[in-house]
């Protein structure tokens, strides 16, 4: 029986961040099978969507002498520079072909925001700015959360970590992510995730 009070989300699973997209991740398309099973043990399934202008501030190409995967300070903290991906309308922000998008009960859209990266599903990179995720969870009762899709070391760790701050029930189905692992930060997040009380599977 599904708990109403549970919720699946499945985090940017878009063609950008699988095999052939401007910033793949390995294997990224292979989880998707998976997550559509899934799917049917939840009642609220919730999936995010990346969704930059062709101009956002992360991009590498934005910055005179920018070089991707370099490291830039933001007015809000660190920022990666990242290869120009998901920009809005395009192929490579659509969600991927063989996702199952039809019992999302919501779709949210973040770093649409020419100024301000969005990893986290909840909250901008500011850790300020709301998506509006939690507002739709406090109304529907939810208080527990499955969290799957890309990339484990970077949207999923946020959004898993703003949940959790926000006293969330958060478990990652690893089997079900996959990594970006820039310079360690796979195991950077798993250490931040399970400290912060997150489950992983």
């Amino acid at each position: 029986m599904q708990n109403a009070s549970h919720a699946l989300v499945v985090i940017d699973v878009q063609n950008d961040f699988c095999p052939g997209g401007r910033l793949a991740v390995n294997d990224g398309d292979k989880i998707v099978p998976g997550i559509n099973a899934l799917m049917k043990d939840f009642q609220t399934v919730i999936l995010t969507q990346d969704w930059h202008p062709a101009d956002h501030s992360s991009f590498a190409s934005q910055h005179d002498g920018g070089t991707a995967f370099s490291v830039i300070q933001m007015a809000y903290g660190p920022q990666v520079l990242w290869p120009d991906h998901c920009i809005q309308g395009s192929h490579g922000a659509a969600l991927h072909k063989d996702l199952n998008t039809d019992p999302a009960n919501l779709i949210i859209r973040k770093g649409f925001r020419r100024q301000i990266d969005s990893y986290s599903a909840f909250f901008e990179n500011d850790h300020v700015t709301s998506t509006g995720l939690h507002g739709y969870c406090s109304e529907r009762g939810i208080d527990r959360l499955t969290m799957v899709g890309l990339a484990t070391d970077f949207c999923v760790q946020y959004s898993a970590l703003d949940a959790a701050g926000l006293g969330y029930k958060v478990n990652v189905r690893e089997d079900l992510c996959r990594a970006i692992d820039l310079d360690g930060s796979l195991d950077a997040a798993r250490k931040a995730m399970r400290t912060a009380g997150v489950g992983l599977d």
